[in-house]
């Protein structure tokens, strides 16, 4: 399984960005989906998942901001970012997982399949 993130950037707060994670190596439309991020000095924490049906979820620091998307026939998963905040800055991962209880999708632990990351600095 391979997976392939993209789109991060130095931005101005306010500023609008898209990642994107292409996978390969794995039946897509069978996984779930999810972004996770990365801060210096802190914990990889929950930014966002889709599941396999397209419900989403979203941590509260990123609902009505963010919002996770996914195109099985691309093997693409994307995350729009708006209203970017400095406190957004990390970099962001994105992993899959085709087992995954739903009580357990915010842990990272859970996820077997992770991307290379993408920075995303976002500048006040």
């Amino acid at each position: 399984v391979q997976l392939q993130a993209s789109g991060g950037g130095l931005v101005q707060a306010g500023d609008s960005l898209r990642l994107s994670c292409e996978a390969s190596g794995l039946t897509f439309r069978t996984y779930r989906m999810a972004w996770f991020r990365q801060a210096p000095g802190k914990e990889r924490e929950f930014v966002s998942t889709i599941s396999r049906s397209g419900s989403t979820l979203y941590a509260d620091s990123v609902k009505g901001r963010f919002t996770i998307s996914r195109d099985n026939a691309k093997n693409t998963v994307w995350l729009q970012m708006n209203s970017l905040k400095p406190e957004d800055t990390a970099v962001y991962y994105c992993a899959a997982d085709a087992n995954i209880i739903l009580s357990s999708v915010r842990n990272y632990v859970q996820y077997k399949n992770w991307g290379q990351g993408t920075l995303v600095t976002v500048s006040s």
